[in-house]
């Protein structure tokens, strides 16, 4: 055999591995892995001996003290679940809230004796339990021995113990297992796993030391228990309402969101904190980058699914979602909205949906929306980049904020509709509404964000043929003209825009604005002269399908005569601003004498729009001039929103609790054409689950009536509601408010 070596040749490196990449795991980081999953468990051990058995193996411990029965104390009409304002939740187990006294009721074999018999309560909740973690807890009912949950014995009668419990009030939420446990002096003796006696711990709104607390009854009534919704579109001078059904407290609602939690893989010991909790939920509500709760949609096309405007409420999404483990589609920002605002208050967080009209979304990051004009005074649509939404919803949630400074607690923003990303994921806030309205948008979280959706200036520019741009026009009161969310226990609406700007035109706005931009925001400095020629657009009220007049006001406020060459621009556009066709165009000449008001009349015809129609019907009208004397830019925007048809919505019956009813809705269809492809669904909080029927054809002039039977389970007041939706026709709705007896 030759000594000789043999020299290794170089060889083409293997080709990179297909398919999809192996999920990255613990193993060589962490000693176990990372706790994430609420819904994996451990078994602990019945028994448990104390050191190493002896000649004849470890001893019975059958002499000492044994349980025979644990009682929950878990039905809706017990202690524990009105004390803990969870009684509407239609759930088997236990729910209570943390920060606050619940009872259990233990049976032992013999009349329990403090001074001998040791025992104590444990839960647990995830797949490896450490007490250092706040993942395994035993609670005793001595004074002498406590842990971070409190225990004491309230009641003594025979072999019963009742046993008041405290957890802490910052502790995990979730699901917990809870077993008995008894201490001997060979080793502790446990209950056996018995799914029963499973519980779910909340946020406690009710409980001074949760970060969650909302000391206002009212707010807690409508932010916390209320299941039926009121949601606000349109635009700010033709505000529509949508009913939605919230179902916080529904079967299955609070398993999907513990569910979404464990899809996301956030770490159980990160539960307890409401700051983290929203910020990973506003991520997992959509579907951008995390197989999240909802996939968006503004494009119209909903074959694959179901369309964002026939949703009624969120517990067929969170269901589905959880059934399937896939993202639901579709999705606008408000179904985002309504399903984040189920999470929130199903896990006990006082939320609300908030509505903002005219929200900016701009490309840049700056505090303006552009619109660039040709010279002539024409919008110039391919280089308008920038979008108004004629509305846009988003959350607020009540907490804490020990991150920050003393006073931005409170209200804070959370959206979940993906707009942009933050920290590298689609998903915004907590933004402590007191820090956007102060300019204060260096605080964690996308404060800047929300701050700019809020407070851009609408700026126009005229661009030259040479491409430098001159800003000819700022308005400053557009964007954020108002901010609206239901009012507390009642269904009128409240205007909270005071509470994220200050007044146009105030010190205390303009020093706002100053602290904004230390942080960065860029903001329009230039102020054009304003021209003496005023544009006036009027208010209007359309049925879809009608035609109309659009009356323009020219008023010359200057001792000149002045002409203007003036550009009508009418576009059908989706509710986010963004055009979708443009249906009319009109160049007139205005000629305005001395303090003059001229009235420029344009018909629209039902003809020209109705075949470019998407849903949510929006016409938009941009008008612009230029005076031909002073060369000044005159524009007038304005968003007509079409009226659609109705649902009738009837109930009937005797509206007492486990008494039979039944709701009738009824449609016709008053166009000339036939509506295919028909869905109409209904529900009602406390009365009905989520119920659907289809209808492939609707001829025109032709009606259709939908009986449905139902049994109410609730007193108090509620509505049924319903919605029709077809390609060619989206946001019919209705709805009936009754009130059930007991």
């Amino acid at each position: 055999m030759s000594d000789q070596s043999v020299t290794p040749t170089p060889s083409p490196a293997p080709p990179p591995p297909t398919g999809p990449r192996p999920k990255m795991t613990s193993r060589g980081r962490t000693t176990v892995p990372v706790d994430s999953s609420n819904s994996s468990s451990t078994d602990v051990p019945e028994i448990e001996y104390f050191g190493a058995p002896g000649p004849r193996g470890f001893p019975p411990l059958t002499e000492y003290l044994d349980i025979w029965d644990v009682d929950m104390m878990k039905r809706p009409d017990e202690s524990n679940k009105m004390g803990h304002h969870t009684m509407l939740f239609n759930s088997d187990y236990l729910i209570v809230r943390r920060g606050q006294e619940f009872q259990v009721k233990i049976t032992f074999n013999r009349p329990y004796k403090p001074a001998e018999d040791k025992f104590a309560v444990e839960f647990v909740i995830g797949s490896s339990p450490q007490y250092s973690k706040g993942t395994y807890i035993p609670v005793f009912p001595t004074k002498e021995r406590q842990s971070t949950w409190e225990g004491r014995i309230t009641n003594t009668s025979d072999n019963v113990v009742t046993m008041g419990i405290t957890p802490a009030a910052n502790c995990i939420v979730g699901k917990y297992h809870m077993y008995v446990a008894v201490l001997t002096p060979h080793g502790i003796r446990r209950t056996k796993r018995d799914n029963s006696r499973d519980l779910y711990i909340l946020f406690n709104p009710w409980a001074a030391d949760d970060a969650v607390f909302l000391n206002d009854e009212k707010e807690r009534k409508e932010c916390v228990m209320t299941e039926m919704g009121i949601i606000y579109h349109g635009t700010y001078d033709d505000v529509a309402e949508r009913d939605w059904n919230y179902g916080q407290f529904n079967y299955g609602v609070l398993d999907a969101c513990l569910y979404i939690m464990d899809r996301s893989e956030m770490p159980i010991t990160n539960r307890g904190d409401p700051i983290k909790v929203t910020r990973k939920a506003s991520a997992m509500l959509n579907s951008r980058d995390d197989e999240g709760v909802l996939v968006g949609n503004w494009s119209g096309d909903y074959t694959y699914g179901v369309a964002p405007t026939s949703w009624t409420g969120s517990t067929d999404i969170l269901l589905s979602y959880t059934s399937s483990k896939m993202p639901v589609c579709y999705a606008q920002c408000w179904v985002y909205a309504a399903v984040f605002n189920t999470f929130l208050r199903c896990l006990g967080i006082p939320s609300r949906v908030v509505t903002n009209f005219y929200s900016a979304h701009d490309n840049d990051g700056n505090l303006k929306t552009d619109i660039i004009l040709d010279e002539n005074g024409r919008i110039d649509r391919n280089r308008t980049r920038d979008s108004i939404w004629n509305y846009h919803c988003w959350n607020e949630c009540y907490m804490s904020r020990p991150d920050l400074p003393p006073g931005f607690g409170g209200w804070q923003v959370v959206d979940a509709t993906p707009q942009e990303t933050s920290d590298g994921m689609y998903r915004c806030g907590p933004a402590s509404v007191q820090a956007i309205k102060h300019g204060q948008i260096c605080y964690p979280f996308d404060a800047a964000f929300v701050f700019a959706e809020v407070n851009s200036d609408v700026v126009f520019y005229s661009r030259s043929k040479d491409g430098t741009m001159e800003p000819v026009k700022v308005n400053r009161t557009h964007v954020g003209r108002m901010v609206l969310t239901k009012s507390p226990g009642d269904v009128t609406r409240r205007d909270i825009t005071n509470q994220y700007k200050f007044s146009e035109g105030s010190t205390e706005e303009r020093t706002a604005l100053e602290k904004a931009e230390e942080y960065g925001c860029k903001r329009e400095k230039s102020d054009p002269a304003l021209a003496d020629v005023d544009l006036v657009l009027p208010t209007l009220e359309i049925s879809i399908g009608d035609d109309f007049e659009l009356n323009l006001e020219f008023i010359n406020r200057s001792d000149e005569q002045r002409t203007a060459d003036v550009y009508i621009n009418g576009s059908v556009v989706y509710y986010t601003g963004v055009t979708s066709s443009e249906f009319l165009f009109r160049t007139p000449t205005v000629n305005l004498g001395p303090q003059k008001t001229v009235k420029e009349t344009v018909m629209v015809e039902s003809k020209k729009y109705m075949k470019h129609l998407v849903e949510q019907a929006n016409l938009h009208f941009i008008v612009t001039g230029k005076i031909r004397e002073t060369g000044q830019i005159v524009t007038a925007m304005k968003v007509v929103t079409l009226r659609n048809p109705k649902l009738t919505v009837e109930v009937s019956g005797v509206a007492k609790v486990s008494e039979e009813m039944m709701a009738t809705v009824e449609f016709t269809n008053p166009f000339s054409f036939s509506l295919e492809g028909v869905y109409i669904r209904m529900e009602g909080p406390g009365v009905m689950m989520p119920k659907n029927r289809y209808y492939s054809l609707i001829p025109a002039g032709s009606s259709l009536t939908w009986t449905e039977l139902f049994i109410p389970h609730r007193a108090g007041e509620t509505r049924v509601i319903a919605t029709l939706d077809c390609p060619a026709l989206r946001q019919v709705h209705g709805q009936a408010t009754f009130t059930v007896e007991a």
